[in-house]
C-alpha cells in the first residue's frame, strides 16, 4: 500500500485510538506511571496525537518542545533504558490490539527505536 505512514496507519482517527489504548496502558504500569503524576494527560494526549501525526507524515501541528527538552526533567528523575522499553513494549502492545498490519507496526516501532537517544538524553 502506498501513501505516508499516516495514511497507512488510518489517519487520524487510527492515531487518535492508539494514543488512548497506549495511555491506558502506561498509566496502568506502576514501572512508568510515576513519571506522569504530575502531567495534564489530556493535554499529553492532544500533543503525542499532533507529535506522532507529523512523525508520519501527516498534516503538521505540532508545536511542541523536541524530544530531548521534552524528557530531560525525566532524565533527571531516573527515566532510563528499562522505561523507554517498558514505553515501546506498550506500543506494541497496542499496535496488536488495534490490529495495525505488521509491515506498519514495524516500521512504526522502528521510528520509536530511533527517538531512544533522543529520549533518554544519550
Amino acid at each position: 500500500m502506498s501513501g505516508s505512514l499516516f495514511e497507512r496507519v488510518g489517519g487520524a482517527a487510527a492515531v487518535e485510538a492508539a494514543v488512548d489504548l497506549f495511555y491506558r496502558k502506561v498509566l496502568a504500569d506502576p514501572k512508568i506511571n510515576n513519571f506522569f503524576d504530575d502531567v495534564d494527560m489530556d493535554e499529553q494526549r492532544a500533543k503525542q496525537k499532533s507529535f506522532l501525526t507529523v512523525v508520519f507524515g501527516g498534516p503538521n501541528h505540532y508545536s511542541g518542545k523536541d524530544l530531548r527538552t521534552a524528557h530531560a526533567p525525566l532524565v533527571a528523575q531516573g527515566l532510563d533504558g528499562s522505561h523507554f522499553d517498558a514505553v515501546a513494549g506498550h506500543l506494541q502492545a497496542t499496535l496488536t490490539e488495534l490490529g495495525v498490519a505488521a509491515d506498519v507496526a514495524q516500521e512504526i516501532m522502528g521510528i520509536a527505536a530511533g527517538t531512544r537517544n533522543d529520549v533518554l538524553n544519550a
